[in-house]
């Protein structure tokens, strides 16, 4: 499961489609509607808010919106869209770690679409964190 901090404006069609998927499964996990995952580190930061299920909606509904920008068919109705927004932290670090891991994925399956974004020197947050200065997060899982 890998729900990005970076904006998914980056991602590639691949990788917006898998982050739709794996929010819907996070959003579940968090519900207590499945067994599996349910001790998964990129949920640890959702898990931390009083409200975590709303949190989710709200990363959710920002992915819908760039998949509405795109023209992609997501179910709108899997968002429960009164939420209380709030606002998480991300480090900077963080966001440098998922661009650089972000761009492996796209040298392999999308290499124009990589030479593209191999310029952009930082990418922008998702709208629901706030970039603050630190390394990455104790909760990522590095591949080395």
């Amino acid at each position: 499961m890998r729900i990005w901090s970076i904006h998914p404006k980056y991602l590639d069609s691949k990788g917006l489609v898998a982050l739709w998927r794996e929010s819907l499964l996070a959003k579940r996990v968090l519900q207590g509607k499945t067994k599996g995952y349910t001790n998964h580190p990129q949920l640890y930061r959702f898990r931390k808010l009083n409200k975590p299920v709303e949190g989710i909606h709200q990363y959710m509904s920002i992915v819908f919106e760039e998949a509405e920008e795109r023209a992609y068919n997501f179910d709108k109705s899997k968002i429960r869209w009164k939420f209380d927004p709030v606002i998480l932290t991300v480090t900077k670090g963080q966001l440098e770690y998922e661009r650089n891991h972000f761009l492996e994925k796209l040298k392999v399956r999308a290499p124009q679409l990589y030479q593209k974004q191999k310029t952009i020197r930082e990418f922008d947050a998702h709208p629901l964190f706030n970039p603050v200065e630190g390394g990455i997060e104790d909760w990522e899982n590095i591949k080395t």
